[in-house]
């Protein structure tokens, strides 16, 4: 059995689209479209674009919306209905049955005669003689409405047959590949009533009012699925399946929610034992389906069961199949996951699991326009069901229940909208207008995320296993080091790496990994062993210096080893000598960490350390603003009193023991104050320095001092500090002077250390480093925009150098009110491996717990100082790039002058020769630092990642997390040469090349129409749209220049996990929030649209919380939470929840607690009422949506993704 790794989508759109990026675009929900080639729709409103001009060189112009042309491969379908016939090709009309037409019906009892009919033969030209097609992107965008989620393969059924949902498997089944034999695809759904997705095809509805005619199962032998070539002759369906699977009865309402019982069960039971087995895809793809105006098919929507249903042969899917309509409950439910009933009024697409349906009820021939309807085929080619058709209640939203806005171009109770729908009044009807694609047919992050809970979160996971993708960062699960480093340290962009250049360059797909040495382990896993080798130190390859290893391969009895980077044979010394085993390897290998185990740690000799000195402990120093703002805001006062009993809490290695570390302290405004808190003293003693332009340090003794020691002066100045400076007026402060204090302390004292930098605005006193305003939004979009995120002043990289050779990392605090210009202060933090926090208007009551929060985590996280780190790489490929806060002297050491656990350094590799397949790929990462009390370390880091030589077997083992982290971090750099317009041009041009090149190289042949996807990169799409909204590259009007500045900064040194949830937010329904589970909720997509009024919401993205509250929340959901029954008593100002005694407020304030206990800074909680004004923050955050920056919708990012893919193609 193959296993299915992609999705398909029909994505039958215009070649030409508007970029999603510029202007707003015209008519969403329930707003009239602009007509065809710049004419006017029928109800007057004027197109907005000009005509289209000709479509591109690879494909056909496509029919109007609602027509299908020629497939552009495959032979007509011999069995096309009849009553058809009557026209010539492409003559059928489209457009709805006149009312007083009954339908024809055919004869149960008609001989079906099975064929095998190879579509791949010559093929018969197709003249296309339709109307000009859309030119607007929102044209395009509302075509898409067709988009069905489909398989690599076709269904060989024929119209009306429909797939069984039960046999669907999750959407990322691409790990469950335990189907059973009978089964297509991966059928590993429940035998239940099928869900959502099928139920276009389940319930049998009343056909223009009459009840229908008996329904049987299948004679016989399963619904057919889509399988990848016919093994046996299959059953037609009745015939009313064939018809009701085609329209919609206008006068009735929508088929029922729940499915019929009796008749239809064969649908949703267990296969059938007569089901033959079919061979699965090559290689599985998400394949969204038609968005429109790709090549659609000739033939009829319904086949007369008479005529030979053609069977696509293995490597082509149907020609004919479009797409169906929305649907609205996204992806199949997961294995085991009880189906949802079906939703009124709507159909689901078939999944990627059972194949493309050929019946759809969108199937429309192709028409000329102005051909009156027949009343023989009317019943046939009517158009979709829709929400807002004549008789239909509006569709009813797939999430939560609320009615659905109207969709665009269908005729029914929205005022306004062109009577597309009904019968035309005269002999020339209007073609008909482009529908929505639905949200729920696009591939779901939710979904995801959850298949892959599912299936990788029970089991541990093993490292042993070279090139094994982990599970999503959204996963909870346990890691077992087994040779090599836990995804927790190292996660890679391809577990899967080229063999070659050529193939690395043709695929586009970079080559990277996200490390983070220092990474904190949950409670069940065990921190990297500690290995000493005494005065000797680490054994290392005499040639490339890799440390010892699991790749390390020992030869001649165990006397020598050979380096499994660049094959150099060295000498084991004698006390490291240990006799082989049968198989090769040292009897003492899993009694050693350096030869089992993917992580590390060996105790350093002195060689390892600066000037051969074994370092000093190292220091903390507290450097706070005391000018007027940073005085008047409450800062001053918090800092000092936190600060008592903050150190305490100093990190150490051993938790028992007292920290070693030294503190500290200085005042500033434009002048410094040092102080001497040397134990012996009564009182703390002052001393100011006014030469800020040769900044030196005047006192040694007594400065930096050990806490126990001096904890009654330290107190007593923290007392003093807020009372000497409560009166001040001084409004104007220095910071390039401020560091260099720091620095010359550190200097004097010969250690390495942190400085914590507290300060509130923009420094303009006279003084080295001094700024001035250069806020300018009028740059914001030019090509000098790239100067705003550059320092104004060279003198910070100068001192950011000499930082990190002393090993002094710089945390800044910054309190601003206005511009502060982040750009230039934080160049020092972020090239010694600080941190920068702001709190902008910073305000004691409802800022102070978030300070408080993050300002404690990092004075007792864990961190190094004065690291180095180097990445090796087996022969074949380097490093050859490197993003993250840190310093570089020369291309191939890490510097940082700090290195704490929520740091990462992103490493891109480039080939340099060729790997091969047996060996595969290592790497290695080794960080030389400083432990909190002194000790001179060396954490080393192992992966291995397969190679390969099919490009098939790349796109199959890749992680769209990390390739977005990369990515992200990539862009954010790129900001500061280039102007955004071009970086995110180049973003969308990379991702376009990656996703064309799997099409052209890896998918099977099929229509220009369909947008396909490989399984593992389906959300690469919707998260690079996130990233191109992001405030760095698309600004809102009101993004400040400092919080861009501020926000490239942080993003630069995420880890996955946090630049995840940082561009794709976590949204969790309260409403569904089971008090005496442990589990949350399950997360909902990030749209407007799936919020009820009725609910709750919580919204994290790492750096705030929101609680979405709904204007008809349940007054029970209200008074649990707030202890109110009224929404208008709600304030929204409040920071934290009250804590009442009930079991829902408990567990909502545990779930706030334990989300913030996974993120690596404190977020403060926002209260936000529905339709509030604080709402406008709030759907910032909802990514799936249009942004108000111009950024696309997520449905429309995808419309101008394929279009780029197309073009690539052609």
């Amino acid at each position: 059995m193959r296993v299915r790794d992609e999705l398909r989508m029909n994505v039958n759109q215009q070649p030409h689209m508007a970029s999603p990026y510029g202007q707003p675009q015209p008519g969403y929900q329930g707003y009239p479209q602009p007509g065809y080639g710049g004419g006017h729709v029928p109800s007057g409103y004027p197109a907005q674009y000009a005509p289209y001009n000709g479509p591109g060189s690879a494909y056909q112009q496509g029919p109007p919306q609602g027509m299908r042309g020629p497939p552009t491969s495959g032979a007509p379908p011999v069995s096309a209905a009849q009553n058809y016939s009557q026209f010539g090709q492409g003559e059928t009309q489209n457009g709805p049955p006149p009312m007083g037409a009954p339908p024809q019906r055919l004869p149960v009892s008609q001989p079906y005669t099975p064929a095998v009919v190879n579509l791949s033969g010559p093929q018969p030209p197709y003249d296309q003689q339709f109307g000009a097609p859309p030119v607007s992107m929102q044209q395009m965008t509302n075509q898409m409405a067709s988009m069905q989620v489909g398989s690599t393969v076709p269904s060989p059924a024929g119209p009306g047959y429909a797939p069984p949902s039960v046999s669907q498997a999750p959407i990322s089944s691409a790990y469950t590949p335990a189907a059973p034999p009978t089964f297509s695809l991966t059928s590993t759904a429940p035998t239940q009533p099928p869900p959502t997705e099928a139920m276009a095809q389940a319930p049998p509805r009343s056909y223009y009012g009459a009840p229908p005619p008996a329904q049987q199962p299948f004679p016989n032998a399963a619904p057919p699925f889509s399988s990848t070539g016919p093994t046996q002759p299959q059953a037609p369906p009745p015939v009313s399946q064939q018809s009701f699977s085609q329209v919609p009865p206008v006068s009735q309402p929508p088929f029922s929610t729940s499915l019929p019982p009796g008749p239809t069960q064969s649908y949703g039971g267990p296969l059938p034992p007569t089901q033959p087995s079919f061979p699965r895809p090559p290689l599985a793809t998400s394949q969204l389906s038609n968005f429109p105006g790709g090549p659609p098919p000739t033939s009829t929507p319904s086949q007369l069961p008479g005529g030979m249903q053609p069977q696509p042969p293995v490597s082509q899917p149907s020609p004919y199949h479009s797409g169906p309509p929305p649907n609205t409950t996204g992806f199949p439910p997961q294995v085991g996951a009880p189906p949802r009933p079906p939703l009124a009024g709507m159909q689901g697409p078939p999944m990627a699991s059972q194949g493309p349906l050929m019946a759809q009820a969108n199937h429309v021939p192709p028409s000329q326009p102005g051909m009156p309807p027949s009343p023989i085929n009317a019943a046939l080619s009517g158009p979709p069901p829709q929400p807002g058709m004549q008789g239909y209640p509006p569709q009813q939203n797939g999430a939560f229940g609320q009615v659905r806005g109207p969709q665009p171009g269908y005729a029914g109770p929205y005022s306004g909208q062109p009577n597309y729908g009904a019968p035309p009044a005269g002999p020339a009807p209007a073609p008909a207008a482009p529908k929505r694609l639905d949200p729920d047919s696009i591939p779901s992050p939710i979904q995801v995320i959850e298949d892959d809970k599912a299936n990788k979160g029970s089991e541990p996971f093993t490292t042993g296993v070279r090139g094994q993708a982990p599970p999503l960062v959204t996963t909870k699960f346990q890691a077992r080091d087994q040779g090599n480093a836990s995804p927790r340290y190292i996660r890679c962009t391809a577990y899967n790496v080229p063999c070659n250049a050529d193939m690395a360059k043709q695929s586009q797909v970079p080559l990277a990994a996200v490390i983070k040495p220092l990474a904190t382990l949950p409670p069940d896993e065990s921190l990297p062993y500690l290995v000493d080798h005494g005065e000797t130190g680490p054994i290392r390859c005499n040639r490339c210096k890799a440390y010892m290893c699991p790749y390390m391969q020992f030869i001649e009895g165990g006397r020598r080893f050979q380096c499994g980077f660049c094959s150099c044979v060295t000498e084991v010394p004698p006390h490291y000598f240990q006799h082989l085993d049968h198989t090769g390897k040292r009897v003492d290998c899993y009694d050693r960490p350096e030869l089992s185990m993917g992580s590390y740690e060996f105790m350093a000799t002195v060689d390892y350390c600066k000037n051969n000195k074994i370092p000093q402990p190292p220091a903390f120093i507290f450097l706070i603003d005391v000018s007027y703002n940073a005085v008047k805001n409450g800062m001053v006062g918090i800092v000092c009193q936190e600060l008592k009993t903050l150190l305490d809490y100093l990190p150490r290695q051993n938790p028992d023991v007292e920290s070693n570390i030294r503190v500290g302290f200085v005042t500033y405004n434009k002048v410094l104050h040092f102080y001497n808190v040397k134990a012996s003293l009564a009182q703390p003693q002052m001393m100011v320095v006014s030469d800020v332009a040769d900044m030196f340090v005047p006192l040694l003794d007594g400065f930096l001092v050990n806490v126990s020691e001096s904890r009654m002066v330290i107190e007593s100045l923290l007392d003093q500090i807020p009372e000497m400076f409560a009166d001040t007026r001084e409004t104007e402060t220095v910071f390039g002077p401020v560091i260099q204090a720091g620095l010359e302390a550190l200097k004097a004292a010969d250690c390495a250390g942190k400085l914590f930098v507290f300060h509130s605005s923009l420094p303009i006193a006279e003084a080295p480093g001094k700024l001035k305003n250069r806020e300018d939004k009028k740059l914001v979009g030019t090509d000098k925009e790239k100067s705003l995120f550059q320092p104004q002043v060279s003198f910070y990289n100068t001192l950011a150098k000499e930082c990190v050779a002393q090993g002094c990392c710089v945390d800044l605090f910054i309190f601003p009110n206005q511009y502060v210009d982040v750009a230039t202060l934080g160049v020092v933090p972020t090239s010694t491996g600080g941190s920068i926090y702001k709190y902008t208007y910073f305000q004691a009551s409802s800022d102070q717990e978030r300070f408080l929060n993050d300002l404690r985590r990092d004075v007792q996280k864990q961190v190094g100082f004065d690291a180095v780190m180097r990445v090796r790489t087996s022969t074949g490929i380097r490093a050859t790039d490197f993003f993250g806060s840190f310093y570089m002297s020369n291309t191939t050491d890490v510097e940082l002058a700090g290195l704490d656990c929520d740091k990462t350094v992103t490493v891109e590799f480039r080939h340099d020769d060729k790997l091969s397949e047996e060996t595969g790929a290592l790497m290695q990462c080794a960080v030389l630092y400083t432990s909190c009390n002194g000790q001179r370390r060396l954490r080393i880091h192992n992966m291995a990642v397969n190679c390969c030589s099919q490009l098939a077997d790349l796109y199959r083992n890749c992680e769209t997390d990390t390739i977005i982290n990369f990515f992200v971090k990539y862009a954010y750099r790129s900001v500061l040469s280039s102007p955004t317009k071009n970086v995110r041009d180049s973003l969308v041009n990379q991702c376009a090349q990656i996703l064309a090149c799997y099409r052209k190289n890896c998918a099977s042949p099929s229509s220009a129409g369909q947008l396909i996807l490989p399984e593992c990169m389906k959300l690469l799409p919707v998260y690079l749209n996130c990233v191109l909204k992001s405030d760095v590259l698309q600004p809102g009007a009101d993004v400040s220049l400092d919080d861009r500045a501020y926000l490239r900064q942080l993003v630069s040194a995420m880890d996955v996990a946090e630049s995840h949830v940082f561009f794709y937010p976590r949204l969790l329904p309260l409403q569904q929030l089971d008090v005496e589970s442990m589990s949350l909720p399950v997360a909902v997509r990030d749209s407007e649209e799936r919020l009820s009024r009725g609910g709750v919401y919580l919204l994290e993205n790492g750096l705030n919380i929101f609680l979405w509250v709904g204007v008809n929340a349940q007054q029970e959901l209200l008074q649990n939470i707030f202890g109110t029954t009224a929404f208008s008593q709600i304030d929204p100002g409040m920071t934290s929840l009250p804590a009442l005694d009930n079991p829902f407020s408990k567990r909502l304030r545990e779930i706030i607690e334990s989300v913030r206990a996974q993120r690596s800074r404190y977020m403060k909680l926002m209260v936000v009422k529905q339709e509030d004004k604080l709402e406008l923050i709030f759907k910032h955050f909802l990514v799936e949506d249009k942004s108000n920056n111009g950024g696309a919708s997520y449905v429309d990012f995808l419309c101008h993704m394929h279009k780029e893919i197309r073009q690539l193609l052609s």
